[in-house]
């Protein structure tokens, strides 16, 4: 390239530095994929070295080796290099079968594995997530309307199976345990929710079918004795006797090959179905892909003729449901905790932090994952009980961000419940009324004790314990030497000073200039910052939280942990190990590292992976009058002690505010660098009240908020929306004085 080699040439002169990472990234992972497409850790690294060597004009500043980087930016390539492959010969794949048969029979078999692949082939924002609410949603078809925000506009299906594929981030759990049994009506006459079966209308000679909620048609509930059935074939409803169903393990009874022969319809029908039961049973027969001709068609009907072998009706099943459940915890008497109360199924490997009941680890995840997820209205991106949702009703209360789905007021709390809440005018989430039980949905009494539990006990991976330092007696302790990564605006630093620990140097690394003036001109000239920081030390306390753009999944062209301002992580993780006492070094260190609690579960555990911890999960709306959940990684005493609020903390937002100045509300949503996140509730408010208009929230009313001196911010002619980011970006100062706290036993103080 020539652009490399003036690059290169530049370098040699001046030492310029080029970034154009992308570009290289792209062309290596192709030329790598063709020599080897799975390279060792080894490989990645003789690859990377090589590319520094020869093109020094792309060596990473800041980094010791100027390679490390590009290691894992590297392997971050080739995973999506060979995905994007697999979904390109997917999608050709797809696309070619349809071509040779008929267009409607390929689109009718095709099109949902299709769609699938699309958004995948379209690198659409949380793919995996969004494709399972699609197969999950009680076979409706309908397309929640959160992910029509980011899906392009399809088709209507009204035919989709429930399988057992969970989220790609849990796939090495085992969902594959099936329901006892469809959800029951409670005629007591059987054929429950999802079940397959034969069905019998007058004019109409005996077809398959399926089993659906109400729901799912759109109409209103079966009658007693009538069961609502969707068609395969058309994929039509029609409300039938109960007395006119039967088992479709009964195929042989029928199943006519006369009708098989002559109408393309029932062929199509008894096909689909076939495929259905197969996919459930877990039936293959050799072929990779099924295909309605004869010679595909030959032993899915000998295996159906046969009973079903090897599982019989076990194997014909349907996956579990919320209603299922619903009934099992009503009428059988069953506890709610042993079901996930976000999809119905029995493997639970949680509890449900807020409500009654468990989740599964698949639901767990996706909780981890997007329960701390807000819209630009401040509400909760996603039902506050199954992270997901068809329509969602938001919380009328003023003081409340959560929002409540159409399918779990249905499900959970009691056929017509979501019509009953869209008539009140506001409506009171189940959070937000007095702790009684709706239906089966029933709030915790300490379910903020349980939401902190549900985050601190996330041990998806076990590590050692950290090593404890015994405390130090008081005449033998030293004053502290920090080095603060991406430090902002001195937030560690004012805490220390706070706490009266002395300090003997605080090294800091930022660039951003605003903020380094901040640090300056507040703590007088104590506080130095350096661009190369391996120079520096030893160090007592290492502390950072790299920018979290690209980690953020409400960020959706995020890139990941291994690539963009992600990748910065990895400088922390090197810097920290570099600091760490060398072998019989004994003397106290200790860590922290931060981040957003709305971050994939994978760059999460891979986070987890290279410090070797679980991190805690910390709100500061607990201290302070904003929520900010953060996630803490480190070896600070007691990180995982109970939050509480001293009395120098200001947990009202009348408290933070300015004289003559009403508050409108008594907390407010997390406070970002964006203008617009100062606005709260579905109406977009502002929060405060002036002379009797609505008023945004002054910087020195942010700075109270924050924890912060009033006018910490206000120096170098900065404007409003200037100080805004920077507080946006920092931490919160009584969390981060609750977690430096227990440094005193081990520090000189003043």
């Amino acid at each position: 390239m020539l652009k490399l080699k003036q690059g290169n040439e530049a370098n040699h002169r001046d030492g310029t530095l080029l970034d154009i990472s992308k570009d290289i990234l792209d062309n290596l992972a192709e030329v790598i994929y063709m020599h080897n497409p799975y390279p060792t850790r080894e490989e990645y690294d003789r690859v990377a070295q090589s590319l520094i060597n020869k093109n020094p004009s792309l060596r990473e500043p800041g980094s010791g080796n100027g390679w490390y980087g590009w290691k894992f930016s590297l392997k971050f390539k080739m995973s999506n290099f060979r995905q994007k492959l697999r979904i390109e010969e997917e999608f050709t794949r797809l696309t070619s079968v349809d071509l040779k048969r008929s267009l409607f029979d390929g689109l009718e078999q095709y099109l949902p594995r299709l769609l699938d692949v699309y958004r995948a082939k379209s690198g659409i924002m949380g793919l995996t997530r969004q494709i399972r609410l699609l197969d999950d949603n009680n076979q409706s078809g309908k397309i929640p309307t959160q992910l029509k925000r980011n899906l392009p506009e399809s088709p209507k299906l009204d035919l989709l199976e429930q399988d057992s594929k969970d989220s790609a981030q849990s796939n090495s759990t085992s969902l594959s345990q099936e329901a006892n049994n469809g959800f029951a009506e409670t005629d007591n006459k059987g054929f429950g929710i999802g079940e397959l079966v034969w069905g019998k209308i007058k004019g109409f000679s005996w077809w398959p079918g399926m089993v659906v909620s109400w729901h799912a048609t759109g109409k209103r509930q079966a009658s007693p004795g009538m069961r609502w059935l969707q068609w395969f074939g058309d994929g039509k409803f029609s409300e039938v006797s109960a007395d006119k169903l039967d088992s479709f393990i009964a195929f042989p009874k029928y199943y006519s090959h006369t009708s098989y022969s002559k109408m393309a319809s029932y062929k199509r029908a008894v096909f689909q179905a076939l495929e259905m039961a197969s996919r459930r049973a877990g039936k293959t027969f050799g072929s990779s892909e099924m295909n309605s001709s004869e010679d595909e068609m030959k032993p899915l009907l000998e295996w159906a003729n046969g009973g079903f072998e090897p599982k019989g009706e076990e194997g014909l099943r349907p996956k579990e449901n919320a209603e299922q459940m619903v009934n099992d915890v009503l009428n059988n008497s069953q506890s709610i905790e042993d079901f996930c109360i976000a999809c119905g199924k029995t493997k639970v490997a949680t509890f449900h932090p807020l409500f009654e009941g468990g989740l599964c680890q698949a639901c767990k995840d996706t909780y981890l994952e997007i329960s701390y997820m807000y819209d630009d209205d401040g509400y909760q991106s996603y039902c506050t009980v199954c992270c997901g949702g068809d329509e969602v009703l938001l919380c009328g209360n003023e003081n409340c961000c959560r929002c409540f789905c159409v399918g779990c007021l249905d499900t959970l709390v009691g056929p017509g419940a979501s019509e009953n809440a869209k008539e009140l005018d506001p409506w009171r989430c189940y959070m937000c009324q007095p702790s009684e039980k709706f239906g089966a949905l029933k709030k915790r009494h300490d379910w903020s004790i349980k939401l902190q539990e549900f985050f601190v006990n996330d041990n998806g991976q076990e590590f050692e314990a950290p090593k404890l330092y015994p405390a130090v007696p008081a005449e033998e302790r030293k004053p502290i030497r920090v080095l603060s990564l991406f430090d902002g605006i001195a937030t560690g630093y004012l805490v220390l000073k706070d706490l009266g620990i002395k300090v003997d140097h605080y090294i800091a690394s930022e660039v951003c200039e605003d903020s380094i003036a901040v640090g300056a001109v507040r703590h007088e000239g104590r506080i130095t910052y350096v661009h190369d920081v391996e120079e520096w030390g030893p160090f007592d306390l290492v502390i950072g939280g790299s920018p979290c753009n690209d980690l953020s999944i409400v960020n959706p062209a995020r890139k990941g942990l291994y690539e963009g301002t992600g990748r910065l992580f990895f400088e922390f993780y090197r810097l920290l190990s570099a600091a760490k006492p060398k072998e019989g070094e004994d003397r106290p260190f200790f860590w922290m590292f931060e981040n957003v609690v709305a971050m994939g579960v994978n760059d999460k555990r891979d986070i987890s992976r290279f410090l070797e911890c679980n991190p805690v999960m910390i709100d500061a709306i607990e201290v302070s009058a904003a929520h900010r959940a953060r996630y803490f990684w480190g070896n600070l005493p007691g990180m995982n002690r109970p939050l509480c609020a001293s009395g120098m903390d200001k947990l009202a937002l009348q408290d933070c505010l300015e004289h003559g100045r009403i508050a409108k509300f008594g907390k407010v949503r997390t406070i970002t660098t964006r203008s617009n996140s100062i606005k709260q509730g579905k109406d977009q408010h502002f929060p405060v009240l002036m002379n009797g208009k609505e008023d945004v929230l002054w910087c020195t009313e942010l700075e109270r908020i924050f924890g912060f001196p009033v006018h910490y911010t206000d120096l170098s002619n900065m404007g409003r929306g200037a100080r805004q980011k920077l507080l946006g970006r920092s931490w919160s100062v009584p969390v981060i004085r609750h977690l430096f706290a227990p440094l005193k036993d081990y520090f000189a103080c003043e």
